[in-house]
């Protein structure tokens, strides 16, 4: 049994404020136990678009280089839940979460695989293709606090893909997340809970909260929180900025998937 952590911040295109405020968010779970902190998409950087494309850095540019030195130095399982990796391709860069171990090496990547292109109402239209690179991999990390199933934000929707994660080891889903107030208000927590139920695991979810200054305004929803096996709802950040901290056993998740082995009940070829 070890504590978790999941991180709320407001970031904008204010680099050095972002971060400086993850890190202390990052410390001061460090400091109540927590051996396992996550924090939202876009920790580093949520501003225009474009501009978060030529900002893009390499995996072993100064945001990773600074989450590596934190780890290291707090002994803890880090997620980066997601910052603006450079791509190969022209006009693009990738939506990259990073997991580094108490050792400060990077355990796994994953690249957004879904893309959040939608429009609701004239007011709230986005269009993350225009300037992100899709991933294509799955990614399971096994680390000492146990397997990690990784994903980012929009990938919620998309119930196979944890499926596939739990068929490939998951215990704890890692689902960092910017959710626009619009969609998050209604649909942030019962997706959530559906994915905890679903693939009997508990979910990390750090949010951005608030507004940003990337094009229209936009505005998270925030509601950091995490979910056991069950589906319940066992920690959740208030408003602002803060963090959220539960107890993760995974025992628990053991006994609820013996006693209920829906995975064993699953019928992929209907």
């Amino acid at each position: 049994m070890f504590l978790a952590a999941v991180i709320q911040i407001t970031s904008t295109s204010d680099v050095e404020k972002n971060l400086g405020e993850a890190s202390a968010l990052i410390e001061r779970a460090a400091g109540y136990g927590a051996r396992l902190v996550a924090t939202p998409e876009n920790t580093n950087f949520l501003g225009p678009a474009r501009e978060k494309v030529e900002r893009a850095e390499a995996l072993d540019g100064p945001t990773c280089r600074g989450f590596a030195q934190l780890a290291r130095r707090l002994q803890i399982h880090l997620l980066l839940g997601s910052f603006n990796e450079r791509s190969e391709v022209p006009g693009r860069c990738h939506n990259t979460s990073v997991l580094f171990g108490p050792d400060g090496m990077i355990l796994a990547t994953y690249r957004k695989i879904h893309l959040f292109d939608i429009d609701l109402w004239e007011s709230v239209s986005y269009r993350e293709s225009d300037t992100i690179q899709a991933g294509d991999r799955p990614v399971v990390a096994a680390t000492a606090v146990g397997r990690l199933g990784l994903s980012i934000c929009y990938d919620l929707r998309f119930g196979n893909l944890y499926r596939r994660l739990v068929q490939d080891g998951a215990e704890i889903l890692c689902i960092p997340a910017a959710f626009t107030l619009t969609t998050g208000r209604d649909h942030w927590e019962p997706l959530l809970r559906a994915r905890a139920i679903e693939c009997q695991c508990y979910v990390l979810a750090p949010a951005q909260f608030g507004r940003h200054d990337d094009t229209g305004l936009r505005e998270s929803f925030g509601h950091a929180l995490i979910v056991d096996p069950w589906g319940h709802v066992i920690a959740m950040a208030s408003d602002g900025p803060g963090l959220a901290l539960a107890e993760m056993d995974l025992d628990r998740v053991a006994r609820i998937r013996q006693s209920m082995p829906a995975s064993a009940h699953f019928r992929p070829g209907l």
